[in-house]
């Protein structure tokens, strides 16, 4: 008998996405003389720029915040071949050993399985607008809705990172334990949880860009948290709210916070010290 909490969700073909964080090894780095250096920054620079002008793919570094990391990646393509082998060059990209791996994450772009279908939707209209289907009001509402859904999927699916000046990671998952287990939910109940869940983070529109990747099966959560901002006082409100919310009270589990700024080139070399 299968699970009735199971609901299949239509496969979607989304985009790979690596974070990667790194310390300096100034002592390593020490080593080159001043024409080494000066040279392997310009590799680097020109790795960055291949990287960028490679199709569907995006590239966005950062100057971390706090000694956890001292430089971080966020990577995004379609192909895994292609994300693997930048992976391994961005590694070596300022000589061996100058930079040193202290974490990792890899996932996927996806869609909700909670997003409001067709079927829905017209639910809604007919029982709580009392529009008749055929009728030119509801045509124009579902063709309104329509639109909105796609754009959501595809900015989910194939999102177009911003370059905010604050960006922040962690991995999450939602409890297993005895009484508080998400996946022993029905789909139902897990939904209308989840709606409120969205309900608040769509009070930070415009302050707060949110990609949720999914990693079940890929890394050691189920899925990254990836959110933008342009101040540090907007992430902390956000994830401070979210706390309270039913479903982070019951079934929340937070992973490690990375912070990072958005800085030119140029900048990341002094912010580091290289």
């Amino acid at each position: 008998m299968s699970d009735p909490n199971f609901v299949p969700v239509v496969p979607q073909e989304g985009w790979h996405v690596l974070h990667l964080f790194y310390k300096v090894e100034h002592g390593q780095w020490s080593i080159l003389s001043p024409d080494e250096q000066r040279e392997t920054k310009t590799s680097f620079t020109e790795l960055v720029a291949e990287i960028r002008e490679t199709e569907n793919t995006q590239l966005l570094i950062f100057s971390m915040v706090s000694p956890k990391a001292d430089i971080g990646f966020m990577l995004v393509t379609p192909d895994l071949q292609t994300a693997n082998a930048f992976e391994k060059r961005l590694t070596l990209s300022l000589g061996p050993e100058v930079l040193t791996p202290v974490y990792s994450y890899f996932s996927m772009t996806e869609e909700s399985e909670y997003t409001t279908s067709d079927a829905e939707y017209a639910g809604t209209l007919e029982k709580e607008q009392g529009l008749a289907p055929g009728s030119a009001e509801y045509e124009k509402a579902m063709g309104e809705f329509s639109a909105r859904m796609a754009k959501y999927r595809k900015d989910k699916l194939y999102p177009v990172l911003p370059v905010w000046e604050v960006f922040c990671f962690y991995p999450m998952a939602k409890r297993r334990q005895p009484g508080q287990n998400w996946y022993g939910l029905s789909f139902e109940e897990r939904k209308k949880l989840m709606g409120g869940h969205a309900r608040v983070g769509r009070k930070y529109a415009g302050k707060i860009l949110q990609l949720i990747t999914g990693s079940t099966g890929l890394d050691d959560a189920e899925w990254g948290v990836t959110l933008f901002a342009h101040d540090t006082f907007q992430i902390k409100a956000i994830v401070y709210e979210m706390r309270f919310d039913p479903v982070t009270v019951h079934y929340g589990e937070f992973g490690e916070f990375y912070i990072g700024l958005s800085v030119p080139l140029d900048e990341l070399f002094r912010r580091v010290q290289l």
